[in-house]
């Protein structure tokens, strides 16, 4: 039997963590045999009925300690842990759990993540000798490969695939047209459906203004169906129930906490997405629907290259009038956006795989193949 631990940001209710969550123990247990997972969560009882793991909580230091102890690899998976543009101390709490490992003499893996920005001279002092210490780094993108290679990690150390989340497989669509019709979007009426995925904050008033504006232009030239879909549900409530707020009647919006292939199935659903968050966007590539993005942080940016797509924008120069000219842009050639999509999608599967050849390899088992 080998144990392996799993650290990042889970048990939060945001659907884009819990979804490289998903994607990471379901490749795991699809190629690596006799495994016994534990997950450090926030909400350990939740993650431990969700995915069939043993579950400690993020902060128990002694329970941290006591699994790693008993295990052989550590994975740091997924997600933007190595950054401190959201908050100075997250880093920290992700690099001293490294060194509970390193200390420990186990095996220490970075999946799939995007690494920087990191701003702190000392976050990232501690993190680039974190990671000299580590077996193997694997990131998600060529933007964190760069970011690493100029602070002197060696680039024979690090390996470049994909967000883990893409290698998910779409589920039905029947689970998500049932919570759409929950949310009051009637299938027997007419226009395209229209999803918004946004990131945001109450005081970022020029954008949630320009949002609505192109929103409105959108839903009064194609009659569209406006559905808002809060990704991460704390964070992305408050802005969500403003914009809705001010569109007024005939807007719809999730307004419950949905699992990963739920969301999937909802997104699967639309004719097209308009995603801020990240994962918004690569839960519309996974189900191959027409996208727009629209970028908070370069691995936005990052992630629509490799579909081989652009962001429209950025959030802070977005402007609402251009929204309708992007989007008849986007429909026009839905077809061919969807036949990228899935080209691209392969390779990005197919990169994947490396995690756990390289898993494999730091715990002794052979691959399935």
């Amino acid at each position: 039997m080998h144990r392996i631990v799993v650290s990042g940001y889970y048990g939060f209710n945001n659907i884009g963590d819990e979804s490289i969550l998903t994607a990471v123990l379901a490749s795991l247990r699809d190629q690596i045999d006799n495994l016994e997972i534990t997950v450090l969560s926030q909400n350990p009882t939740s993650t431990k009925r969700k995915y069939n793991v043993n579950s400690v909580e993020r902060m128990n230091i002694p329970k941290i300690i006591g699994s790693i102890a008993k295990s052989e690899l550590l994975i740091s998976g997924g997600g933007s842990l190595l950054q401190d543009v959201t908050s100075k101390k997250s880093i920290l709490y992700y690099l001293a759990i490294m060194w509970i490992a390193l200390l420990m003499r186990k095996k220490v893996f970075i999946y799939s993540q995007g690494i920087g920005p990191v701003n702190s001279g000392f976050n990232k002092r501690l993190m680039i000798m974190t990671l000299k210490r580590v077996d193997n780094i694997v990131v998600r993108d060529e933007g964190s490969r760069e970011f690493l290679l100029d602070n002197g990690i060696p680039g024979d150390k690090i390996v470049v695939t994909a967000d883990p989340v893409i290698r998910i497989k779409p589920p039905a669509l029947s689970e998500g047209k049932r919570i759409l019709e929950e949310a009051g979007l009637k299938p027997e009426e007419e226009g395209p459906v229209v999803g918004l995925a946004i990131k945001g904050r109450l005081n970022d008033e020029d954008f949630i203004n320009e949002i609505c504006i192109g929103i409105r232009d959108i839903k009064e030239s194609y009659n569209a169906r406006i559905v808002l879909i809060p990704f991460h549900y704390t964070e992305d409530m408050p802005i969500t129930r403003e914009v809705a707020y001010r569109l007024g009647k005939d807007v719809y919006m999730i307004q419950r906490k949905c699992l990963s292939e739920e969301m999937l199935s909802i997104i699967g659903n639309l004719d097209l997405l308009v995603g801020v968050r990240l994962h918004s966007l690569i839960h519309a590539a996974i189900m191959e629907v027409p996208m727009i993005g629209i970028s908070y942080d370069p691995k936005v940016n990052s992630f629509m290259k490799s579909m081989d797509l652009r962001a429209m924008c950025s959030v802070y120069d977005f402007k609402g009038e251009y929204l309708l000219e992007e989007y008849e842009k986007v429909m026009n050639n839905s077809e061919k956006i969807k036949e990228k999509v899935a080209k691209h999608k392969a390779v990005l599967i197919e990169k994947l795989g490396l995690n756990e050849k390289l898993i494999s390899k730091l715990i002794g088992e052979t691959d399935n193949e």
